[in-house]
């Protein structure tokens, strides 16, 4: 079958996130363990699985996420590369939606080439800082959210984006001490420019040591951000080696994720 390696929240090669997308000409998923073996051989922050579903229904699409050791329930990244596949390859028009663990997810074409998701805004929930956080993340704290549950990360703001930029975490307290991951998040430098706000997010107990650009992730940040500007609609940008630009708008309990994506790598799996 076609397997493809497409960069999410990024116009160039080698950018962005890569996600594994496999367009599946199934009515149902393969086995559990075969999945996860994919995702594993793929070995990206997340491998997408998508199958068809009868015309008529609430979705047109089915959709499951993996990383190289356990499944998900929200992917932004992977969401968008499989919208981009299905748009590019003919198989899907207009808006695409998906069924997932997290409920009815949509994706829409824009005529300037970038897909709009449109997920569930998460609730965010001020919380103490775990004991040991500060000294994990080798930072000072400025304050600390918990987010909702299809997530389960931590949020963190700290005090200045050359701070966030800077981070070398201690990866192994990291995965001791959150659900999924801590999401670090400061004010730009220079909110007036190309973004407002920057990011980055380490989820080793989900076997990603640092994921470059969260699509999942900015339900969160996109209310966080929303409140302290005082206006829907902004640009975050995320990452540390790798990185991508998210444009968020908030829409009460929906937040759209605009993006753009890339295939880099387009071939066959032979499993």
């Amino acid at each position: 079958m076609r397997i493809r390696i497409v960069d999410a929240f990024t116009d160039r090669p080698f950018s962005g996130n890569p996600a594994g997308v496999l367009i599946l000409d199934s009515d149902s998923f393969p086995d559990d363990g075969w999945l996860q073996r994919v995702a594993a051989e793929v070995n990206l922050s997340e491998t997408a699985f998508a199958h068809p579903l009868p015309p008529g229904g609430e979705a047109d699409w089915a959709l499951r996420w993996l990383t190289p050791t356990t499944e998900v329930d929200m992917c932004g990244h992977a969401t968008l590369a499989t919208a981009h596949v299905l748009h590019r390859t003919g198989a899907a028009t207009g808006t695409i939606r998906f069924a997932a663990r997290c409920g009815i997810l949509s994706a829409t074409a824009d005529p300037d080439g970038t897909v709009t998701l449109d997920f569930p805004t998460s609730s965010l929930t001020p919380v103490p800082a775990p004991d040991g956080l500060a000294a994990a993340l080798g930072a000072k704290l400025v304050a600390v959210h918990d987010t909702a549950a299809h997530i389960g990360d931590l949020v963190v703001e700290l005090a200045d984006e050359a701070t966030v930029r800077g981070l070398t975490p201690d990866l192994a307290a990291i995965a001791a001490l959150s659900g999924r991951g801590v999401v670090v998040t400061a004010v730009a430098d220079h909110p007036e420019g190309d973004y407002q706000f920057v990011s980055r997010g380490f989820f080793p107990a989900a076997g990603i040591d640092e994921d470059p650009v969260t699509g999942s992730a900015h339900t969160a940040l996109a209310p966080y951000w929303a409140a302290r500007f005082g206006r829907d609609e902004l640009t975050g940008f995320q990452g540390g080696a790798r990185t991508g630009r998210v444009r968020v708008r908030l829409r009460g309990d929906r937040t759209l994720l605009t993006g753009h994506a890339v295939t880099v790598i387009d071939g066959e799996l032979h499993a």
